[in-house]
């Protein structure tokens, strides 16, 4: 034999235990039986024979309890589920068999631009690490929510849609992954079905987006509109925040509807919670009467006066001059303060100009009146008995 002839030989008989050992090896979705040769953490290794071995999540093999019930040189039987790529080595079990279905199916959620679940497993730096059918995704800081998120941290632990926005495949797939992207698509089609019933005077339901101190933004879905403060309540409001909070759900009517050149809010949407709700001055000619007697919490202090909230949304004056209870004042300061309850008679109500007049109570007047005739009996000068001169005169009168 030559030597040409013998390595043809050597060669062909090393093909053919090639081709029997990729024969035996078993395809995914067969099943295959194989001795446990190590237990490492949470996943066990399988020699399966012909110098294939395979390995599986110990979850396979716990009882309710989460003990193990196989041990190394145990038997088991278990389907090939895929293989991973990087070793060489077959993916084996249920467990696995998700992953790797998943994970074939994202080169096609990939091609068809559709939705892929994951789990947020972590923050490293610049975003989000998300694993989805078994494969370490990435997702950008900017690209978790709409929205700035300042605590990335928030989202640890969840389960999550997203969208794949860049895939390379290979011996370690590398995913860039989006949840914006589909939360954006959600706000436009929102946005559509909300517009189609958006008109002035329809009352409708949102959410607070965003507080500020002018007023507030309401996402009407996909659609922001906004309450200005004088239209989130009758009363005085100081501050947006003494009435909402972001995320409330609120009731709002539409006050107007403008076009804008911008993109991004092609309307400028005016909305009012204020409308909605009961016009306290309805019935304040009823409630006040002339001459009757009323409670009420000082609101404002200005030079000319002071004003009394009666009721949420009804404010009364007290003029300067009604308050020094017949005496000159320079400041109402000087005889009230912000918060003080006090009680007043009503002078006078314009239901049209939306005016109540007061004068603080006659009570309040008497004690004042008692306080000045106090004053000026102890103002009085006190009986004399005279000097000395005019004791020893008085005496010598008496002795004639």
């Amino acid at each position: 034999m030559t030597e040409n002839e013998d390595f043809a030989s050597l060669f062909g008989e090393f093909e053919k235990e090639q081709a029997s050992s990729k024969r035996q090896e078993p395809k995914v979705g067969e099943k295959a039986r194989g001795k446990v040769i190590s237990i490492q953490g949470g996943t066990l290794f399988i020699d399966l024979g012909s110098k294939t071995e395979g390995m599986v999540e110990a979850g396979e093999f716990t009882d309710d309890e989460g003990k193990l019930t196989v041990a190394v040189g145990d038997s088991v039987e278990l389907r090939v589920s895929g293989k991973n790529e990087a070793t060489g080595m077959l993916l084996l079990g249920e467990q696995h068999a998700r992953r790797m279905h998943g994970s074939e199916g994202l080169q096609q959620a990939y091609d068809e631009q559709q939705p892929v679940e994951g789990l947020v497993t972590g923050t490293i730096k610049g975003g989000l690490e998300i694993e989805m059918a078994g494969v370490r995704a990435f997702c950008p800081a900017s690209q978790i929510d709409i929205a700035f998120v300042e605590d990335l941290q928030e989202f640890v632990g969840q389960r999550l849609a997203f969208r794949i926005t860049k895939f390379e495949g290979g011996r370690q797939t590398n995913l860039v992954v989006s949840r914006r992207a589909l939360l954006e698509e959600e706000k436009l089609i929102l946005a559509a079905e909300t517009r189609s019933h958006l008109e002035v005077g329809a009352v409708m339901k949102g959410r607070v987006s965003s507080i500020r101190e002018f007023g507030a933004f309401i996402d009407l879905g996909g659609v922001e509109g906004m309450v200005h403060i004088s239209e989130l309540a009758f009363g005085r409001v100081e501050h947006p925040k003494e009435v909402l909070s972001i995320g409330q759900e609120v009731e709002v009517s539409v006050l107007s509807i403008e076009q804008t050149d911008n993109p991004k809010r092609p309307e400028k949407i005016a909305l009012s919670i204020r409308a909605l709700e009961k016009d306290p001055w309805q019935d304040v000619s009823e409630r006040f009467s002339l001459g009757s007697q009323v409670q009420g919490t000082v609101s404002r202090i200005q030079p000319f006066g002071v004003f009394i909230e009666l009721v949420p949304g009804v404010d009364g004056l007290v003029h300067i001059s009604e308050l020094g209870a017949g005496r000159r004042i320079s400041h109402p300061n000087e005889v009230l303060s912000v918060g003080e309850q006090v009680q007043a008679t009503v002078l006078g109500v314009d239901m049209e100009k939306h005016r109540i007049s007061l004068s603080l109570d006659a009570g309040r007047q008497s004690q004042a009146n008692v306080e000045t005739n106090v004053a000026a009996e102890y103002g009085k000068p006190k009986q004399s008995f005279g000097t000395l001169g005019d004791l020893l005169k008085e005496s010598m009168k008496n002795k004639k």
